[in-house]
């Protein structure tokens, strides 16, 4: 018998500058621009895929993020090949003046946490392999959160 389980297929954000957000999503976390629908909406994906982030301004054309303290999107994460991948993208980030909201190593994986243009939340993280997660007595998961070493993680990116 096969067993069906659904996945995250892709983000689709609403934004005030779409050619902001295609600089942020394609020269700061590395996809690509697969089409662009008309001035108000792009689609970028990485390896291939059609897309992964569609973008557009349908609604919001020049609109203001919505206010602290209100329902909507937490973070959109995206999931990086291994750890130097995630160093390049944070050394990309860092390159580019944004501020961190945060980092940190969950145990399962590495994390950095910041905002796009429009100040949707962004999770950029790399998954350890599955024997390496941590597990309690019982064999369940212990993920945790403790700080991310960022020098390291940057260290690791440039071949050090």
């Amino acid at each position: 018998m096969t067993t069906s389980h659904p996945s995250v297929g892709h983000v689709h954000l609403r934004v005030s500058d779409i050619d902001r957000s295609i600089a942020f999503y394609r020269d700061i976390l590395g996809f690509e621009v697969t089409q662009r629908y008309g001035a108000g909406a792009a689609f970028l994906g990485a390896g291939g895929y059609h897309h992964h982030v569609g973008l557009n301004t349908w609604d919001s054309l020049g609109a203001t993020p919505p206010p602290d303290g209100h329902t909507g999107l937490y973070h959109a994460a995206f999931l990086y090949p291994d750890r130097a991948s995630l160093g390049a993208v944070l050394q990309r980030v860092i390159d580019a003046g944004i501020t961190l909201d945060g980092a940190a190593d969950h145990g399962v994986s590495e994390a950095v946490y910041l905002r796009d243009p429009d100040q949707n939340g962004i999770e950029l993280y790399r998954d350890r392999a599955p024997e390496d997660w941590p597990r309690d007595s019982d064999g369940a998961l212990n993920m945790g959160n403790t700080p991310l070493d960022i020098p390291a993680l940057l260290a690791e990116a440039a071949g050090i």
